[in-house]
């Protein structure tokens, strides 16, 4: 739990710091990338600007060196010659030089070639700008050269700049346009170096009125299938505005070509700043990766150092619990090393307590048995005193000293040395010897047979558990039988249970009269010792446990059975000890031999 409540918080931090720093890191990049295509627009403005001014140039030259110079009638082939060489200087960039009157008729051009026929120049485009403001120069959108046939029939994609000349002729000045067609493949190229990138950012160039002058999809856009928001950005300003075109979002960065009114315009959608952060997301990612492993590793050595003394001292009392005797761990922190000394001394008490407790049940349960056997009435003592003074009286000597030593065996059986557990065989010499007795009171009018197997002579068993059941059985059996009566005493051993079992052919009681005789200790005996198979069951299961002890089976006029059930434990002095110390009785701890 604290390496997990650690991690949770370890994890939540860094998913704080690595959201944070991402979106750092995007804003960065942002900016970065407007500013690099900002400093990449400068340049190429500058670039487009110096080709522009040269195209200026070359019409300034034409116009102040070759044209205003020279007279067109007198001079015509001075004026051709000016004309020829500034074309040869500049015809890497230049398509054509050409002179048009005001009326359109073409006075000369460079290189010579032949006008198409059926052109109304005075109609062109640039023509008609060039007419109605003189004072300005013009550029024409890109369009393919149509005026002159060269002969190859090839087209020419040209940019035209046009304006108007003060022309002499015959000494009288006329206005004229002067026509300089810029080679369209120049600036083509230039915008060509810059649209490069391959993350969706490109650049195109439109004039003042949104018409696009090179654009990378521009046949797409002339064809339809394409679009671009050349009208809204013709209208922006130097600068970086925020658009959102045919649903994409995006920033477009605006700059103006001195001397044209060109709108030189960088397009960034925004997922040009996703593919730029892709590495970036990458690294965070893999920060995030190594700092979480990190922080797994020590959340684990924090937690452990934390939680070590905790289970250890965990495990030491559930061995504890579980019946061992370790020492109670003390260990780690201050808190933790008090705990445990807390829990060894609270042990210790515990075990004090409970020796007390076992050592006061203990007397309490000899006590009870004690108790129970000294409920056995003397009335029987008195009355086989009575029968061997009454057989000396009557001369009866013989049958005097039998009865006077079957009652010496009783008592030394009965006494056992202040003995509770004795042998099986000693528990059967005392009912014998009981029997011998009673034999002679009731003067032989019942039986008596005991059939024992031998092989559980050897074990224990309580004294004095046979002579109750005899008694009952002679008082509640066959004691109104005349020379009928029959007792058998009867042992086994099944299943590591010995059972002796006493059976009369008696009266035999009731299934209610049978379900008392275990259960009502108040019951009033009418003959005996009074002591009745409670107290026989009681004793038993006092020191052999609950599922030991006496069942009674009867039938009316058929008789009765009570069985005993022990467990089959050798007797050995060891074996007797265990069992006289008034424990529950515990199997594992008596031996077999």
């Amino acid at each position: 739990m604290i390496m997990i409540a650690f991690s949770v918080i370890s994890i939540s931090i860094m998913l704080i710091i690595g959201v944070v720093l991402y979106m750092r890191f995007s804003t960065l990049s942002r900016e970065e990338m407007v500013q690099s295509t900002e400093k990449l627009m400068e340049q190429t403005g500058e670039n487009l600007e110096d080709y522009l001014v040269s195209m200026r140039q070359i019409s300034d030259a034409v116009y102040y060196n070759v044209i205003k110079e020279n007279d067109f009638t007198s001079q015509e082939q001075d004026i051709r010659t000016g004309m020829y060489l500034l074309y040869e200087a500049n015809k890497d960039n230049l398509q054509t030089i050409a002179l048009y009157d005001r009326g359109g008729n073409l006075m000369a051009a460079e290189p010579v070639a032949d006008q198409k026929a059926n052109i109304e120049v005075a109609e062109q485009g640039w023509f008609v700008r060039a007419s109605e403001e003189m004072e300005n120069m013009h550029f024409s959108t890109p369009h393919i050269q149509n005026l002159f046939d060269d002969g190859t029939q090839r087209y020419y994609w040209v940019i035209s700049l046009s304006r108007v000349v003060e022309l002499t002729d015959k000494g009288v000045s006329q206005p004229g346009v002067l026509l300089v067609d810029m080679d369209y493949s120049a600036i083509s190229r230039m915008m060509k170096q810059i649209n490069t990138s391959n993350n969706g950012q490109y650049y195109y160039l439109c004039d003042s009125n949104g018409e696009i002058i090179y654009h990378p999809r521009q046949i797409q856009i002339s064809d339809g299938i394409s679009n671009e928001n050349s009208g809204a950005v013709s209208e922006y300003k130097d600068g970086v505005y925020n658009e959102t075109f045919e649903g994409e979002q995006g920033q477009v960065v605006v700059n103006t070509i001195s001397y044209t009114g060109w709108k030189l315009v960088g397009v960034i959608p925004y997922s040009a700043y996703t593919s730029g952060m892709l590495n970036i997301r990458y690294f965070i990612i893999m920060l995030m990766l190594l700092m979480a492993m990190m922080l797994v590793i020590i959340n684990r050595v924090i937690s452990v150092r934390i939680s070590r003394p905790i289970l250890r001292l965990n495990d030491s009392v559930r061995d504890y619990e579980a019946g061992e005797k370790p020492e109670i761990y003390i260990g780690g922190s201050a808190e933790i090393r008090h705990l445990g000394y807390s829990i060894q001394r609270s042990y210790e008490q515990i075990d004090h307590l409970m020796k007390q407790i076992v050592m006061e049940q203990t007397e309490r349960r000899k006590s009870e048995l004690d108790a129970l056997q000294s409920q056995i009435n003397p009335h029987f003592l008195y009355n086989a005193l009575e029968s061997i003074t009454w057989m000396v009286e009557g001369e009866r000597n013989d049958e005097a000293a039998f009865m006077i030593s079957q009652l010496a065996k009783l008592f030394r059986i009965s006494l056992s040395k202040g003995r509770t557990v004795i042998t099986v065989r000693d528990e059967l010499q005392h009912a014998q010897s009981y029997m011998n007795i009673q034999k002679v009171r009731y003067k032989n009018t019942f039986s008596i047979i005991f059939e024992v197997d031998p092989d559980i002579l050897t074990y224990c068993t309580v004294k004095l558990i046979l002579q109750p059941i005899l008694e009952n059985a002679i008082n509640y059996g066959v004691a109104g039988m005349e020379d009928s009566g029959e007792i058998r005493v009867t042992g086994k051993q099944e299943d590591g249970i010995v059972v002796l079992a006493v059976s009369d052919n008696g009266i035999g009681m009731s299934e209610e009269e049978v379900s008392l005789v275990l259960t009502d200790s108040n019951r009033i005996h009418k003959h005996g010792s009074g002591v009745g198979l409670v107290n026989v069951n009681n004793r038993i299961q006092i020191l052999f446990g609950k599922e030991y002890g006496l069942t009674v089976e009867s039938e009316p006029d058929e008789g009765t059975t009570v069985s005993i059930r022990l467990p089959a434990v050798p007797y050995t002095e060891e074996n007797r000890k265990i069992l006289e110390q008034g424990r529950t009785f515990n199997r594992e701890e008596i031996k077999d031999n």
